[in-house]
Protein backbone atom coordinates (compact mmCIF):
# COMPACT_ATOMS: atom_id res chain seq x y z
CA UNK A 1 0.00 0.00 0.00
CA UNK A 2 1.12 3.31 -1.07
CA UNK A 3 1.94 6.12 1.96
CA UNK A 4 -0.71 8.25 2.48
CA UNK A 5 1.99 11.40 1.71
CA UNK A 6 4.49 11.03 0.05
CA UNK A 7 6.94 14.00 -0.96
CA UNK A 8 9.98 13.38 -3.25
CA UNK A 9 12.93 15.65 -3.72
CA UNK A 10 10.37 18.47 -2.69
CA UNK A 11 12.01 21.94 -3.01
CA UNK A 12 10.39 25.51 -2.98
CA UNK A 13 11.91 29.24 -3.19
CA UNK A 14 10.19 32.08 -2.07
CA UNK A 15 10.69 35.75 -2.88
CA UNK A 16 12.86 37.74 -0.60
CA UNK A 17 11.49 41.19 -0.55
CA UNK A 18 14.88 42.12 1.55
CA UNK A 19 16.92 41.50 -1.83
CA UNK A 20 14.16 43.57 -4.22
CA UNK A 21 16.03 46.15 -6.54
CA UNK A 22 13.65 49.33 -7.60
CA UNK A 23 10.64 47.71 -8.71
CA UNK A 24 11.50 44.99 -10.05
CA UNK A 25 10.48 41.68 -8.46
CA UNK A 26 12.00 40.14 -5.36
CA UNK A 27 14.68 37.23 -6.14
CA UNK A 28 13.50 33.72 -5.05
CA UNK A 29 15.89 32.63 -2.09
CA UNK A 30 15.32 28.66 -1.83
CA UNK A 31 13.72 27.58 1.51
CA UNK A 32 13.61 23.47 1.32
CA UNK A 33 15.70 21.80 -0.69
CA UNK A 34 15.58 17.52 -1.86
CA UNK A 35 13.20 16.93 1.01
CA UNK A 36 12.14 13.03 1.20
CA UNK A 37 9.58 12.31 3.39
CA UNK A 38 6.52 9.44 3.37
CA UNK A 39 3.82 9.67 6.04
CA UNK A 40 2.01 6.44 6.82
CA UNK A 41 -1.26 6.00 7.42
CA UNK A 42 -2.04 6.64 11.30
CA UNK A 43 1.38 7.19 12.10
CA UNK A 44 2.76 10.40 14.04
CA UNK A 45 5.94 11.92 12.85
CA UNK A 46 7.62 14.50 15.18
CA UNK A 47 9.39 17.46 12.81
CA UNK A 48 12.43 19.47 14.94
CA UNK A 49 14.73 21.69 14.06
CA UNK A 50 16.24 25.52 15.01
CA UNK A 51 13.81 28.34 14.65
CA UNK A 52 14.44 29.37 10.75
CA UNK A 53 15.22 25.33 9.74
CA UNK A 54 12.35 25.66 7.71
CA UNK A 55 9.74 23.42 9.40
CA UNK A 56 6.55 24.81 9.38
CA UNK A 57 7.19 26.12 6.11
CA UNK A 58 7.90 21.87 4.91
CA UNK A 59 4.38 21.82 6.76
CA UNK A 60 2.66 24.35 4.70
CA UNK A 61 3.96 22.74 1.30
CA UNK A 62 3.40 19.45 1.58
CA UNK A 63 -0.40 20.66 2.19
CA UNK A 64 0.28 22.58 -0.72
CA UNK A 65 -0.33 26.18 0.88
CA UNK A 66 2.76 27.05 -1.26
CA UNK A 67 3.52 25.38 -4.56
CA UNK A 68 6.44 23.41 -4.57
CA UNK A 69 9.33 24.74 -6.96
CA UNK A 70 10.14 21.22 -7.70
CA UNK A 71 9.71 17.77 -6.68
CA UNK A 72 6.44 16.04 -6.20
CA UNK A 73 4.22 15.58 -3.71
CA UNK A 74 1.54 12.87 -3.83
CA UNK A 75 -1.53 12.15 -1.18
CA UNK A 76 -3.45 8.79 -1.06
CA UNK A 77 -1.75 8.11 -4.38
CA UNK A 78 -2.89 11.17 -6.25
CA UNK A 79 0.01 13.98 -7.49
CA UNK A 80 -0.90 17.01 -6.13
CA UNK A 81 2.39 18.76 -6.71
CA UNK A 82 0.94 21.39 -9.31
CA UNK A 83 -3.10 20.65 -9.16
CA UNK A 84 -5.37 23.90 -9.31
CA UNK A 85 -7.56 25.28 -6.40
CA UNK A 86 -10.75 23.49 -7.90
CA UNK A 87 -8.65 19.88 -7.73
CA UNK A 88 -7.43 20.68 -4.38
CA UNK A 89 -10.45 21.13 -2.68
CA UNK A 90 -12.13 18.15 -2.38
CA UNK A 91 -8.97 16.95 -0.87
CA UNK A 92 -8.97 19.90 2.20
CA UNK A 93 -11.16 18.05 3.68
CA UNK A 94 -8.68 15.28 4.34
CA UNK A 95 -5.45 17.59 5.17
CA UNK A 96 -5.82 19.86 7.90
CA UNK A 97 -3.15 22.20 9.55
CA UNK A 98 -3.38 23.27 13.15
CA UNK A 99 -1.69 26.74 13.42
CA UNK A 100 0.35 27.79 15.99
CA UNK A 101 -1.08 31.54 17.59
CA UNK A 102 -5.13 30.14 17.57
CA UNK A 103 -6.10 33.33 18.80
CA UNK A 104 -5.12 34.63 15.20
CA UNK A 105 -5.67 31.33 13.24
CA UNK A 106 -9.56 32.28 14.76
CA UNK A 107 -11.50 34.78 13.37
CA UNK A 108 -12.40 37.05 16.33
CA UNK A 109 -15.90 38.11 14.97
CA UNK A 110 -17.72 34.75 15.29
CA UNK A 111 -18.68 32.27 18.09
CA UNK A 112 -16.92 29.27 18.59
CA UNK A 113 -20.38 27.31 17.94
CA UNK A 114 -20.13 28.79 14.14
CA UNK A 115 -16.10 28.97 13.65
CA UNK A 116 -16.54 25.09 14.01
CA UNK A 117 -19.76 25.22 11.53
CA UNK A 118 -18.22 26.48 8.79
CA UNK A 119 -16.02 23.92 7.68
CA UNK A 120 -19.26 21.68 7.74
CA UNK A 121 -21.64 23.83 5.91
CA UNK A 122 -18.78 24.42 3.23
CA UNK A 123 -18.07 20.96 2.67
CA UNK A 124 -21.55 19.88 2.81
CA UNK A 125 -21.44 17.86 5.33
CA UNK A 126 -24.67 19.11 7.17
CA UNK A 127 -27.95 19.40 5.85
CA UNK A 128 -29.54 21.81 8.23
CA UNK A 129 -28.45 24.74 10.64
CA UNK A 130 -29.22 22.73 13.44
CA UNK A 131 -27.71 19.98 12.95
CA UNK A 132 -24.66 22.12 12.08
CA UNK A 133 -25.18 23.20 15.77
CA UNK A 134 -25.44 19.99 16.91
CA UNK A 135 -22.20 18.48 15.26
CA UNK A 136 -20.23 21.30 17.05
CA UNK A 137 -21.66 20.47 20.58
CA UNK A 138 -20.14 17.25 19.55
CA UNK A 139 -16.68 18.33 18.87
CA UNK A 140 -16.45 20.47 22.07
CA UNK A 141 -17.24 17.38 23.71
CA UNK A 142 -14.63 15.69 21.95
CA UNK A 143 -11.84 18.03 22.92
CA UNK A 144 -13.01 18.44 26.51
CA UNK A 145 -15.04 21.64 26.43
CA UNK A 146 -19.04 22.22 27.47
CA UNK A 147 -21.29 23.51 25.13
CA UNK A 148 -21.49 26.43 26.34
CA UNK A 149 -18.54 27.49 24.88
CA UNK A 150 -20.18 27.25 21.48
CA UNK A 151 -21.61 30.66 22.57
CA UNK A 152 -18.20 32.10 23.34
CA UNK A 153 -15.94 34.23 21.02
CA UNK A 154 -12.64 33.54 20.90
CA UNK A 155 -11.05 36.49 23.05
CA UNK A 156 -12.86 35.26 26.08
CA UNK A 157 -11.37 31.89 26.41
CA UNK A 158 -7.84 30.95 27.84
CA UNK A 159 -4.81 29.89 25.44
CA UNK A 160 -5.57 25.98 26.16
CA UNK A 161 -9.53 26.55 25.45
CA UNK A 162 -8.37 28.58 22.34
CA UNK A 163 -5.59 25.42 21.26
CA UNK A 164 -8.51 22.65 21.74
CA UNK A 165 -10.67 24.91 19.48
CA UNK A 166 -8.39 24.83 16.89
CA UNK A 167 -7.92 20.84 17.14
CA UNK A 168 -11.76 20.80 17.17
CA UNK A 169 -11.82 22.49 13.86
CA UNK A 170 -9.39 20.96 12.38
CA UNK A 171 -11.04 17.26 12.66
CA UNK A 172 -14.65 18.71 11.89
CA UNK A 173 -14.20 17.12 8.67
CA UNK A 174 -12.38 13.90 9.82
CA UNK A 175 -9.34 14.20 8.21
CA UNK A 176 -6.82 11.32 7.44
CA UNK A 177 -3.45 13.86 8.15
CA UNK A 178 -3.10 16.72 10.63
CA UNK A 179 -0.25 18.78 10.99
CA UNK A 180 0.30 20.51 14.53
CA UNK A 181 2.60 23.78 14.33
CA UNK A 182 4.22 24.19 17.48
CA UNK A 183 0.83 23.98 19.39
CA UNK A 184 1.92 23.67 22.94
CA UNK A 185 4.66 26.42 22.25
CA UNK A 186 4.37 29.50 25.39
CA UNK A 187 1.97 27.22 27.29
CA UNK A 188 2.05 26.01 30.86
CA UNK A 189 3.39 22.14 31.17
CA UNK A 190 -0.29 20.46 32.74
CA UNK A 191 -1.84 22.68 29.71
CA UNK A 192 0.92 20.83 27.61
CA UNK A 193 0.22 17.50 28.59
CA UNK A 194 -3.50 17.87 28.88
CA UNK A 195 -3.46 19.18 24.61
CA UNK A 196 -0.82 15.66 23.93
CA UNK A 197 -3.43 13.72 25.79
CA UNK A 198 -6.06 14.64 23.81
CA UNK A 199 -3.86 14.39 20.51
CA UNK A 200 -3.02 11.03 21.54
CA UNK A 201 -6.76 9.83 22.05
CA UNK A 202 -8.16 11.14 18.66
CA UNK A 203 -5.10 9.47 16.81
CA UNK A 204 -6.34 6.37 18.42
CA UNK A 205 -10.08 7.11 17.97
CA UNK A 206 -9.99 8.26 14.42
CA UNK A 207 -6.71 6.80 12.89
CA UNK A 208 -5.22 10.16 11.57
CA UNK A 209 -1.79 10.52 10.91
CA UNK A 210 -0.40 13.31 12.49
CA UNK A 211 3.00 15.80 11.44
CA UNK A 212 3.90 17.50 15.00
CA UNK A 213 6.14 20.79 14.66
CA UNK A 214 7.94 21.37 17.61
CA UNK A 215 11.42 22.71 18.99
CA UNK A 216 10.58 20.90 22.31
CA UNK A 217 12.28 17.77 21.86
CA UNK A 218 11.02 16.12 25.11
CA UNK A 219 7.53 16.44 23.99
CA UNK A 220 8.46 14.79 20.72
CA UNK A 221 9.77 11.90 22.60
CA UNK A 222 6.45 11.58 24.30
CA UNK A 223 4.53 11.51 21.68
CA UNK A 224 6.13 11.08 18.42
CA UNK A 225 7.14 7.54 17.08
CA UNK A 226 9.36 8.78 14.15
CA UNK A 227 10.90 12.34 14.33
CA UNK A 228 12.54 14.09 11.30
CA UNK A 229 15.32 16.64 12.21
CA UNK A 230 15.30 19.69 9.97
CA UNK A 231 18.32 22.20 8.90
CA UNK A 232 18.32 25.39 6.76
CA UNK A 233 15.76 23.48 4.74
CA UNK A 234 16.77 20.06 4.47
CA UNK A 235 16.26 17.20 6.56
CA UNK A 236 19.77 16.00 8.59
CA UNK A 237 18.09 12.88 10.39
CA UNK A 238 15.37 11.06 10.00
CA UNK A 239 14.28 7.69 11.72
CA UNK A 240 12.17 6.02 14.96
CA UNK A 241 12.09 8.79 17.83
CA UNK A 242 14.09 6.52 20.29
CA UNK A 243 16.99 5.08 18.05
CA UNK A 244 17.52 9.14 17.00
CA UNK A 245 17.43 10.09 20.50
CA UNK A 246 19.14 7.40 21.68
CA UNK A 247 22.32 7.43 19.00
CA UNK A 248 22.21 10.52 16.73
CA UNK A 249 24.34 9.79 13.41
CA UNK A 250 24.16 13.30 12.84
CA UNK A 251 26.71 15.73 14.54
CA UNK A 252 23.84 18.57 14.11
CA UNK A 253 21.28 16.04 16.20
CA UNK A 254 23.84 15.82 18.86
CA UNK A 255 24.02 19.82 19.27
CA UNK A 256 20.52 20.34 19.44
CA UNK A 257 19.89 17.23 21.78
CA UNK A 258 23.05 18.44 24.12
CA UNK A 259 21.66 22.06 24.07
CA UNK A 260 18.30 20.98 25.63
CA UNK A 261 19.16 17.97 27.24
CA UNK A 262 15.83 15.27 27.39
CA UNK A 263 14.91 14.61 30.81
CA UNK A 264 13.86 11.48 31.97
CA UNK A 265 10.33 10.42 31.02
CA UNK A 266 8.12 8.99 33.01
CA UNK A 267 6.35 6.83 30.51
CA UNK A 268 2.86 7.01 31.88
CA UNK A 269 3.23 11.20 32.74
CA UNK A 270 1.03 11.75 29.95
CA UNK A 271 -2.08 10.00 31.53
CA UNK A 272 -1.27 11.04 34.95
Amino acid sequence: MSPLLDARRLCLALPDPGMRRGFGRAPLRPVLSDIDLAVERGECIGIVGESGSGKTTLGRTLLRLFRPTSGTIAFDGADITAADERTLQPLRARMQFIFQDPLSALNPRHRVGDLLAQPLRIHRRVASQAEARARAARLLDEVGLPASTAGRYPHQLSGGQRQRIGIARAIALEPDLVIADEIVSGQDVSTQARILMLLRELRARRGMALLFIAHDLAVVRALCERVVVMRAGRIEETGSTESVFAQPRSAYTRMLLESAPLPVVDPGWLER
